[in-house]
């Protein structure tokens, strides 16, 4: 029978080093998200939102 891992315990040092990771890397997405919201925009034009629907 397999053995199930044990559970690693992180010390506080490390804990607040992984949530300033998770949270540049989510700003860095966001960050990526909204860049390539501007550039598609821009190639659109402004007159994207006056079309007949």
């Amino acid at each position: 029978m397999a053995q199930r891992p044990v559970p690693v315990r992180l010390t506080p040092e490390e804990q607040k080093r992984r949530r300033q990771r998770s949270l540049a890397i989510a700003l860095t997405l966001g960050g990526l998200v909204l860049l390539i919201f501007v550039v598609t925009m821009a190639k659109l034009g402004p007159q994207v939102l006056n079309r007949p629907l």
